[in-house]
């Protein structure tokens, strides 16, 4: 079972003014509605989902993710949010969340995605797409886009919205809210942003407070997180390594070439805290950071052997990583 901060659950409670209903929804998940608000407290996954589901029996909530995801604010998070607005663009923004986001639940998986189009960040949620998780997933794209918006100069919309489950009787306050087109009954729950809007610095951008921000979530991270399984975890990077030349692995491949099934695959690495995507992107990085200390190699073809079918993509991916480009990188470690 997973667990989901308590923060989200007291927050839909106070968007949907359910009024002498609002503390006893909370109780029904054991939270008294007098208590300090906790970000720290955690509550079963499933509790939440059933919360969302009596407050849809009390009040229509098809607007309410929405509202829900106008009301957060970056300080709600503590240390993630203040990482959130130090980071240099929206794209090192995003970046924190995919990295720190199991600092505020289990259960959800956040990924970046080079596309043509420009940049997916994806929310990854298994598991029945019951009415409260529908209404959770809807809530969390809102409030990317609200923390966004809160840290970006200029307005921020992303391209398209992209929601998996089918789309309830009116869409309009979506459109709306989001100021782009939105698909439900897409293939996955995804924000599409123009790699411009990403690029943009953010009004508090700072590198120190970032470096500090950074090494405190680490250690945060560390400590909720059990050892990972060396050897498979090795043999993981190693195999993705040996890929990369040949575009951006698939799981289900790594997995097979180590004699797993992707769904065991996938349960043996999430046992320990670790997933495929961040073990692709952390070897990525460290394969690219190797050979940009390596002069004979160009960055054209080192965007090749990290899978990147074009430099620019490379570049961009490197910075979101690094803070810098990779030219700047390397003549920096030249330098030293």
């Amino acid at each position: 079972m997973g667990s989901i901060t308590s923060l989200f659950a007291r927050k839909k409670v106070a968007a949907a003014d359910l009024g002498a209903a609002g503390p006893e929804v909370l109780a029904s998940v054991g939270l008294d509605a007098a208590a300090p608000w906790d970000p720290k407290v955690m509550i079963p996954d499933q509790a939440y989902y059933d919360l969302l589901e009596r407050m849809a029996a009390i009040t229509d909530v098809t607007a309410l993710p929405l509202r829900v995801g106008a009301a957060m604010r970056c300080d709600d998070y503590g240390a993630l949010g203040l990482a959130w607005k130090a980071a240099p663009d929206l794209l090192g923004s995003f970046a924190r969340v995919e990295r720190y986001a199991r600092l505020w639940t289990s259960v959800v998986e956040y990924e970046l995605r080079e596309t043509p189009e420009g940049m997916l960040f994806l929310l990854h949620r298994a598991g029945v797409r019951r009415l409260g998780m529908r209404l959770s997933n809807e809530a969390t794209l809102a409030a990317s886009v609200s923390l966004a918006r809160q840290v970006a100069p200029g307005p921020v919309a992303p391209l398209r919205v992209l929601i998996r489950h089918p789309a309830p009787a009116v869409t309009a306050a979506h459109e709306a809210y989001f100021a782009a087109p939105v698909q439900f009954g897409a293939d996955m729950d995804a924000l599409l942003f123009s790699h411009e809007v990403l690029a943009r610095p953010n009004r508090l951008g700072d590198a120190g407070i970032t470096r500090f921000l950074m090494s405190h979530l680490e250690t945060e991270l560390a400590r909720i997180l059990p050892e990972p399984e060396p050897g498979l975890v090795q043999s993981t990077r190693d195999a993705i390594a040996r890929a990369l030349s040949e575009g951006m692995p698939k799981m289900a491949d790594i997995a097979r070439g180590l004699g797993l099934s992707a769904r065991s695959f996938h349960r043996r690495l999430a046992d320990h805290g670790v997933s495929f995507q961040t073990l692709t992107e952390d070897t990525r990085r460290e394969l690219a950071e190797g050979l940009l200390r390596d002069e004979s190699y160009s960055l054209a073809e080192i965007a090749f052997l990290t899978g990147f079918s074009e430099q620019s993509a490379f570049s961009r991916a490197f910075k979101r990583w690094a803070g810098q480009t990779p030219a700047q990188y390397r003549k920096a470690r030249q330098r030293r």
